[in-house]
């Protein structure tokens, strides 16, 4: 670039946006990449302490920083994601629909390893909305080596999952069984039933149905499957999680076959989750927490699985890190530290 002073510009084309600043007002674009420079934004370019303005030297070897943002985000980004315009050499990822925001940690650290490469990202695992802010990109420098741009795309060229995408949820049918001899006998009245219908709402999944199958073990076992026969995409399991000696959903759930994947869980409140496959579908034993508690090892998991992605025992390892609850008295999640 050839640096040339801001009265000797007129008729020249800016190769980088200016930016203005006006503390605790604005900040943006006062002028824009490509811009041919007027007599009458002399004295703007002055307010704004230009002295000087560059004008782009086409040598070979260097990329513009908006060129450079614009390769960077090709490269990276999976599906359900939309990208702004360049502005500023910076362009900003935000989400395309509700989903999951998933992160390939292995390539975010290796892109940033690389010198002058800026890519940051929110935590991924999450439930996010359609719009969400996600992640923004850049270039350190004005303009930078061809050779940098080309090491920060065969990294993510050698992954088999993009650096960041957003899975959506699936349209899902949930089968709701609700253990415990109190309830099945009316004494006292499922709660369970309200929080669970809002928070199917969140994912856009549909309540099947639900039924009360007392205490029996067999009882619970053929209520599971029979919400599978009608084609239930999940089973969520209510109450009888606990340790006691009465408490035999667990045990019913073993019953129905398929792999239990953990029973336990390092996340407060939470620990008594269970999660297995049956016949290919998610079962879910929910711990009482879900119902008095505003957010749960259930927000960390249940929409993960609602995306289709399987978990393993390592998942829930994972959640350690972040695992405890604020209890907040406001609650911000998933805009919180729980479960990041």
């Amino acid at each position: 670039m050839e640096k040339v002073k801001v009265e000797d510009a007129v008729g020249m084309v800016l190769c980088h946006d200016i930016t203005e600043i006006v503390p605790g007002k604005y900040k943006g674009r006062a002028f824009a990449k490509g811009h041919i420079i007027q007599q009458e934004d002399i004295e703007k370019l002055l307010d704004l302490g230009k002295r000087h303005i560059y004008v782009w030297d086409t040598q070979k070897g260097y990329v513009h920083e908006n060129d450079a943002a614009l390769r960077m985000t090709k490269a990276a980004v999976g599906d359900n994601i939309v990208c702004s315009e360049v502005k500023e050499g910076k362009i900003e990822l935000r989400a395309a629909c509700d989903g999951v925001l998933k992160i390939n940690l292995e390539a975010l650290y290796a892109v940033n390893e690389v010198d002058e490469i800026c890519f940051a990202t929110i935590h991924g695992n999450k439930r996010i909305t359609k719009g969400t802010l996600l992640a923004g990109t850049r270039v350190i420098p004005l303009a930078v080596k061809e050779e940098i741009l080309q090491r920060f795309e065969s990294i993510c060229a050698a992954q088999t999952e993009p650096l960041i995408a957003v899975k959506p949820f699936c349209p899902a049918k949930i089968g709701i069984v609700t253990t415990g001899s109190e309830i099945a006998s009316g004494r006292i009245a499922d709660q369970f039933y309200p929080v669970l219908e809002e928070k199917a709402k969140e994912v856009g999944a549909s309540i099947l149905g639900q039924v009360f199958p007392g205490d029996e073990p067999e009882a619970i076992t053929k209520a599971i499957l029979d919400f599978l026969e009608q084609g239930a995409d999940m089973v969520q399991v209510t109450g009888g999680m606990s340790v006691d000696p009465d408490d035999m959903t667990p045990s019913a759930i073993r019953a129905c076959g398929g792999e239990v994947i953990t029973y336990g869980t390092p996340v407060l409140p939470g620990a008594m989750f269970l999660l297995a496959y049956v016949q290919g579908k998610p079962i879910v034993g929910l711990p009482g927490c879900v119902m008095y508690s505003k957010r749960t090892v259930f927000d960390l998991v249940v929409p993960r699985l609602l995306t289709g992605e399987r978990l393993q025992k390592r998942d829930f390892v994972l959640l350690a890190h972040g695992g405890q609850c604020q209890n907040c008295k406001v609650c911000t999640y998933p805009n919180c530290g729980f479960g990041q």
